[in-house]
């Protein structure tokens, strides 16, 4: 079964560039082929006009680009900062007696978030206990710490209240303010119409789409989104107004 086909992306630092489907557009096969957990029967990937293969994650992860998935891969009966550097832990001692540098990791977990005003308490405290919005931001900050340049956001406001999904875009807007290219994967139009650079929509495994800001509105980018089709090309459409969303 085919999941994707003749897609193209291109992506810029400083830039946000969204792409639109509703379920089972090929999304998610997207994103597993930029994180390197899937190979593509065809096409190429080329990064800085290079071409590249993603074998894997840690291929992902050598080139700078990190994933941050729409389950975020968080274990949440562990404290914010053993999450901060899971996988990447700091350690003190030599082998067979080398350990958790526990006071380290928490300083870097700490300085780190409060960037992006959300350590206001202990970071000791179980990523249980923070908000769906919290944790967004607790993996977008750890994916900017250790050298992300192309960030890959898998519906990170999907299930978010009106405030959450407004902090989380506000600290997508703070990637993009750092120099990040940033993949922004979503199905709401009205979360990526404010802060994307581009929109590029999939239906049916197929791009349908390609638009810079100011080309298309916010109305005609959804029909287009769940049709295929581009409604300002019908008769009797006149593609209305270019104009963001409130």
């Amino acid at each position: 079964m085919r999941a994707l086909r003749d897609a193209s992306l291109t992506l810029y630092a400083g830039k946000v560039a969204c792409l639109l489907g509703d379920n089972g557009a090929g999304k998610s096969t997207l994103i597993k082929i930029l994180a390197g957990v899937e190979a593509p029967d065809s096409g190429s990937i080329r990064i800085r006009g290079e071409l590249t293969s993603l074998r894997s994650p840690s291929d992902a992860l050598d080139h700078c680009i990190a994933a941050v998935f729409q389950d975020l891969a968080m274990v949440l009966v562990m404290p914010v900062y053993r999450n901060f550097v899971l996988g990447r832990e700091p350690t003190r001692g030599h082998l067979p007696f080398r350990r958790l540098d526990g006071k380290r990791a928490r300083s870097v977990a700490y300085d780190e978030l409060r960037r992006f005003g959300l350590m206001e308490r202990d970071v000791r405290r179980p990523v249980a206990s923070l908000s769906r919005g919290q944790r967004q931001a607790v993996a977008i900050g750890k994916a900017i710490h250790y050298g992300a340049e192309v960030l890959v956001l898998d519906e990170p406001t999907s299930a978010l209240g009106l405030r959450q999904a407004a902090t989380v875009l506000q600290y997508i807007g703070d990637a993009k303010e750092r120099g990040l290219a940033i993949l922004f994967i979503t199905h709401n139009v009205h979360h990526a119409f404010p802060v994307g650079d581009s929109f590029t929509t999939l239906t049916r495994d197929e791009v349908t789409g390609e638009f810079q800001r100011g080309e298309i509105a916010i109305g005609d980018l959804t029909m287009l989104m769940a049709s295929g089709e581009d409604v300002r090309e019908m008769p009797g459409q006149s593609g209305g107004s270019t104009d963001s969303a409130g």
